[in-house]
């Protein structure tokens, strides 16, 4: 799975964690988790919200709670544009593409 978020987004979710958890783990490791979690957020977000089949106006005024009126239109705003359809055409060609589902976690060096 691709990750669309910055380095700079990863640097400073890192920073946050380092500063609540005391951590015995690589800060790689950290930011694969971080990703893997944001990616099914938003497949989640993706199946229960984007998908289904009302208006760009019913969508808009459903803000999930706990988060931001400007983060959820600008989702919204996304997927429905011509770039987010796009995004998603390709997603689902790579996603046909694949000839194994890769169903081993990584492993740790450790175990």
């Amino acid at each position: 799975m691709a990750s669309y978020a910055s380095n700079s987004n990863k640097n400073q979710a890192l920073d946050n964690i380092k500063e609540r958890f005391a951590l015995e783990v690589s800060d790689n490791y950290v930011k694969k988790a971080l990703g893997k979690k944001w990616g099914d957020h938003k497949s989640t977000l993706k199946k229960k919200y984007f998908k289904k089949n009302i208006s760009l106006k019913k969508k808009l005024q459903n803000v999930l709670p706990g988060m931001l009126r400007y983060q959820w239109e600008d989702a919204v705003r996304f997927r429905n544009s011509k770039k987010g359809e796009d995004r998603e055409c390709v997603e689902t060609t790579n996603r046909q593409k694949q000839k194994f589902t890769h169903t081993a976690r990584s492993k740790s060096l450790l175990v």
